[in-house]
């Protein structure tokens, strides 16, 4: 377990492996820590480690922001092309007779 403390901002980090997660006398210590830092205003910020490949993972994520991104430009380009559909809607429509 690992416990960092971020005093400028009053958050604690708590980091578990998986076996410490499993471990109930921890985590009925981890309900002590939980309510001093509740008395002090403190936030508690409650890390896990995962069952998953980390490369993996983050290459999936990485491979989905890319793809995210590309997306929006995509959409942005095409309203900036077509005024109709960048103009914001304000209740009456731009007809002149």
């Amino acid at each position: 377990m690992e416990v960092t403390v971020h005093r400028d901002k009053r958050i604690v980090e708590v980091w578990l492996t998986n076996q410490e997660q499993a471990d109930t006398a921890l985590r009925e210590k981890l309900q002590e820590l939980y309510g001093l830092c509740r008395a002090q205003k403190y936030t508690v910020a409650q890390f896990h480690s995962g069952q998953d490949d980390l490369y993996a993972a983050v290459h999936d994520l990485l491979l989905f922001n890319r793809k995210r991104v590309a997306e929006l430009a995509a959409q942005r380009e095409k309203s900036l092309k077509n005024p109709i559909l960048s103009a914001s809607y304000s209740g009456a429509l731009p007809i002149q007779c």
